[in-house]
């Protein structure tokens, strides 16, 4: 959410942004807000002043109604002024009635205009524009077929789908024997990367109230996502991102206490409603899942340094587990509208002959902290630290890639040396 007086001082840019996110049906709302911010701050003004004129005529009353014990003609002047009194005071419900209204439109609009986009995300309508950035290891087709992966894991009998559409619907699945073993050993191992790495290990609330929702993420991705719990002011988490972040709302964070770098483990829920190809079928695209997830509050001129070190992380875990990656800048149109700036992170499929997503860092500026009233007290005053999230590793999709990176000729699964500590041993077999 951006600062209304940054609106108000610009808003050819905030227009500009718009455009550049191709979301110009918006573009009315800019100077809606614009023309509600003059008229609520004329209402708080007048308000103030009825206030104000409203404490001296009531003084005044109370003297003319002294004087009028001993001159009966200052009786009716403190009827008049009283008759102004109520006026006033009449005039003042209205204006703060007016005042809430407009405040309560203009904050609608604010949590709908999009983030300002850093100026090196390139401009582009869909994720068809997205661009790749660099690639790290070397992607590897082998001479022997790849399986689809819930074929590869079903020759483990590691997954059951039948039964856990039976018991839950479609979207959910059962995993079991060494492919769960496998899933909690990356799991493990990615809490034990991220610590390394200095961040704190956190297991958050996997349900939280819906102004968390509303500060962490649009509306728009709030409906497409989110599951409610019927009776209660309370949503599953789609990522511990949401809890995570949210653990600092309406928080002073002392300067001193910056950066906070955690790194937090939970099961995920999300909808992921409408139609998806075979691809995206399996285990790839589903309603639960685990994730391993990295965030940070920091400086606002740091946040850029962090968000290069977060999707890095990501890269370090993968190459360590032997799978090519690569990163791809989304384009202003992929951007969610909190988002300034956001890499994917892509694995590499020897099936597909072809990269899908694993992972995804994103700096979201000061539009989290703004909408949380997460403030930081420093030497020269108070201000909004910048929040950044990134996945660690998520599971049970980052397994597609794995199985397919490091599956052998004879239908084994090759261990990397860094899961062995978890796995207790250096393959599987069916």
């Amino acid at each position: 959410m951006l600062d209304i007086k940054f609106v108000r001082e610009n808003p050819e840019k905030v227009k500009e942004n718009i455009r550049k996110k191709f979301q110009d049906a918006k573009l009315p709302l800019v100077d809606e807000v614009l023309e509600l911010d003059v008229k609520y701050r004329a209402a708080l003004t007048e308000g103030n002043d009825l206030r104000a004129a409203r404490n001296a005529l009531s003084k005044q009353v109370g003297v003319l109604m002294g004087q009028a014990k001993k001159d009966p003609s200052k009786l009716e002047e403190a009827e008049k002024v009283k008759a102004q009194v109520k006026a006033d005071a009449d005039r003042l419900a209205e204006l703060e009635k007016a005042a809430a209204a407009m405040s309560e439109r203009i904050r609608t609009i604010m949590l709908t205009i999009p983030n300002i986009i850093d100026d090196s995300v390139p401009i582009g309508p869909d994720d068809s524009c997205n661009v790749e950035v660099e690639r790290f290891g070397e992607p590897v087709v082998p001479d022997f077929p790849i399986p689809y992966h819930t074929e590869i894991m079903e020759s483990f009998d590691g997954v059951d789908m039948d039964a856990a559409g039976r018991v839950s619907g479609n979207g959910f699945y059962y995993l079991m024997g060494d492919i769960a073993r496998l899933h909690s050993a990356v799991l493990a191992y990615a809490r034990d990367f991220m610590i390394g790495k200095g961040f704190t290990y956190c297991i958050p609330p996997f349900m939280i109230h819906g102004n968390v929702v509303e500060g962490v993420m649009s509306q728009t991705d709030m409906d497409a996502m989110m599951y409610k719990i019927e009776g209660e002011d309370l949503y599953l988490i789609g990522t511990s991102e949401h809890s995570m972040i949210g653990k600092f709302i309406d928080q002073m964070i002392p300067e001193s206490k910056l950066p906070q770098t955690l790194t937090s483990y939970s099961p995920c829920f999300r909808k992921e409603k409408g139609a998806h190809g075979i691809e995206e079928r399996g285990v790839y695209r589903i309603h639960q899942f685990e994730k391993q997830e990295m965030i940070v509050v920091c400086k606002p001129e740091d946040s850029m340094m962090w968000f290069d070190k977060l999707w890095q992380n990501t890269v370090d875990l993968f190459r360590s587990m032997d799978i090519p990656v690569r990163t791809i800048e989304c384009c202003s149109g992929d951007l969610a509208d909190l988002k300034v700036k956001s890499v994917d992170v892509e694995a590499w499929s020897p099936r597909q002959k072809k990269y899908f997503e694993v992972g995804s860092c994103s700096n979201l500026g000061d539009a989290q902290a703004r909408r949380l009233r997460i403030r930081v007290s420093g030497e020269n005053g108070k201000y909004f630290p910048h929040t950044l999230n990134n996945t660690v590793v998520a599971p049970p999709r980052m397994l597609i890639a794995f199985l397919e990176n490091n599956l052998q000729a004879d239908g084994s699964i090759r261990i990397p040396e860094v899961l062995r500590p978890y796995m207790h041993k250096d393959i599987i077999k069916p």
